[in-house]
This record gives structure tokens, C-alpha cells and sequence, in this order.
């Protein structure tokens, strides 16, 4: 049974699980501050009311809590949900977009089918016809000829 779960643990990448879980954690909390204490305080300087984010609806006034709506705290969280999904998609694509692109296969078009393959093939996949190869190693030289 231990070497059962040892195997597990190998098999299904726990611990590279696990380094992504915590950077993750990491980079959010590095993004939430960014929301939080840098950006934020901009929009609330952009806005007419500096405390917007305790702007409430009050439905039912009373002397103890009384019932509002709390539209300020929803607002907020709904900015900080867009600037951490940014910042998110920013790292996405300048650090792990280029890393998982596969490399560009050189291709061209066959003559006949006019079907795009890949550029080393010698017949076409869609017509089967025999196609011209352009490099020099498989031009038959002189010396081979005059023979």
C-alpha cells in the first residue's frame, strides 16, 4: 500500500501540484495588493465620494443594524475581480504563452491539390502526386548523369 502511494505521488505530479498551489497563492496575494493599495486609491480619488466602497442602500432604517444593501462592497470586489483576471492574463501571456507555442513547421502548397504540407514531404497527402523537391542533395549531379 505504501509503495502504492509512493508510486501515486510520482505518477501524478503532487509535488509540481503542489509549487503551482503555493506560487499561485503567492501571485495572488502580489496581485491583490496591487488592487488593494495601489490601484484602488487612484479609482477612489477618480470618484466624487473618496469611500465609495461603504456606499449602501438602506431598506429598512432602525437603531441597531438595519437592513442596506451594500452596493459599494460589490462594486469593489467586482474592480478587484477584473484587475487580478488582468494581471492574471498578462503573466498567462508573457510568460507561459511562449513557453507552450509550438515551433512553426515550414510548409508549402502542392501544385496540383494546392493543399498546404509540410515542407521536407515528397508527395502530397490530399492527391498523392509526386512532388519536386528543390533541394540540392537530391538533384542528381553531373557527374551521375554523364555516366
Amino acid at each position: 500500500m505504501l509503495a502504492e502511494f509512493r508510486s501515486f505521488l510520482k505518477t501524478a505530479n503532487v509535488a509540481a501540484l503542489a509549487i503551482g498551489v503555493i506560487v499561485g497563492a503567492a501571485v495572488g496575494n502580489v496581485v491583490s495588493a496591487l488592487a488593494g493599495h495601489v490601484i484602488m486609491p487612484l479609482v477612489g480619488m477618480l470618484l466624487p465620494s473618496g469611500n465609495w466602497r461603504e456606499a449602501r442602500l438602506v431598506l429598512k432604517p432602525s437603531a441597531g443594524a438595519g437592513s442596506a444593501i451594500l452596493y459599494g462592497q460589490f462594486l469593489g470586489a467586482v474592480i478587484d475581480f477584473i484587475i487580478v483576471a488582468f494581471v492574471v492574463f498578462l503573466i498567462t501571456r508573457w510568460v507561459i504563452k511562449p513557453l507552450l507555442a509550438p515551433a512553426e513547421e515550414k510548409t508549402k502548397k502542392c501544385p496540383e491539390s494546392l493543399e498546404t504540407i509540410p515542407e521536407a514531404a515528397r508527395r502530397c497527402r490530399a492527391c498523392a502526386s509526386v512532388l519536386v523537391v528543390a533541394s540540392k542533395r537530391d538533384e542528381p549531379s553531373a557527374v551521375s548523369e554523364a555516366a
